[in-house]
């Protein structure tokens, strides 16, 4: 089985945001510094359903756990 690669836009239309460069460049300008103690699934600014996707990627090494790694970083 092949794993699908995302992309950022990709991850924030799944998450339901607005997925063009400037939405996804004004959401990290928003919400970022995301202070290092605190995991990116459990920041405030997520919906539960934001969340508990963004939870059960990571755990289970999923396809979106790369780029979602990736926006955990520019968050940080």
């Amino acid at each position: 089985m092949q794993s699908q690669t995302h992309t950022l836009n990709n991850l924030f239309a799944q998450l339901g945001l607005p997925a063009d460069e400037a939405g996804l460049e004004n959401f990290i300008a928003t919400h970022r510094p995301l202070a290092n103690d605190i995991p990116l699934y459990r920041a405030s600014f997520w919906s539960p359903t934001q969340r508990a996707f963004l939870k059960e990627e990571i755990i289970e090494d999923a396809d979106w756990a790369p780029v979602i790694d990736e926006l955990n970083g520019r968050l940080r």
